[in-house]
C-alpha cells in the first residue's frame, strides 16, 4: 500500500456530464480519495453518505472527494445518485487503481483505504480499516485544517 510521501498514482476520473479528468488534474487542491469495498453495503453506504452530506464544506475548504471502488461505472453511479453523491465516484471494474494504490483485498474487492492527498499530489495521511468512523473522523480534521496531518 501506498505510505505518506508517496507521490498518488494518476487515473482518469469518468465525471457525471461525460467528461473525463485525471487526478494530476487536481493538482493545485487537496483530496480526500476514499476506497471501499463494495456499493450498497451499509458501511460504504454509512461512508458515502457522510461525505455527499459535508461535499459543500470540503468545497468551501478547496478540497476535493473522490471515491473509489471496484463496482462497475454503472454499479457506482446508480450508489452515487442513491446517496446523494455530488463528488466523483470512480468504477473500478479492473482493479487497475486498486492495484496502483496497493489497497485491493484478498477477496478481489477494495479495502476501506483512505489517502488525504496534498495540493502537490503527496499523500500526507492514510486512514485504514474495516469500520467507517476513524476515516470520517480524519477526513472531519482534515477539512477544518487543509493541508495539515489528518
Amino acid at each position: 500500500m501506498l505510505a505518506v510521501g508517496d507521490l498518488a498514482p494518476d487515473f482518469p476520473i469518468p465525471l457525471a456530464e461525460g467528461k473525463t479528468r485525471t487526478l494530476a488534474s487536481y493538482r493545485g487542491h487537496p483530496v480526500v480519495l476514499y476506497f471501499f469495498p463494495k456499493a450498497n453495503t451499509t458501511g460504504c453506504t454509512i461512508e458515502t453518505r457522510w461525505f455527499a452530506q459535508r461535499y459543500d464544506q470540503f468545497q468551501r475548504a478547496g478540497i476535493e472527494v473522490i471515491a473509489v471502488s471496484v463496482d462497475s461505472t454503472e454499479t457506482q453511479s446508480a450508489f452515487a445518485e442513491k446517496c446523494g453523491s455530488r463528488f466523483p465516484m470512480v468504477g473500478d471494474p479492473s482493479k487497475e487503481v486498486a492495484r496502483k494504490y496497493g489497497v485491493l483485498g484478498l477477496l478481489g474487492w477494495a479495502k476501506r483505504v483512505t489517502f488525504f492527498v496534498d495540493a502537490e499530489g503527496r499523500i500526507r495521511g492514510v486512514v485504514e480499516g474495516m469500520t467507517p468512523g476513524p476515516h470520517l473522523r480524519a477526513a472531519e480534521k482534515w477539512a477544518a485544517a487543509p493541508g495539515s496531518v489528518p
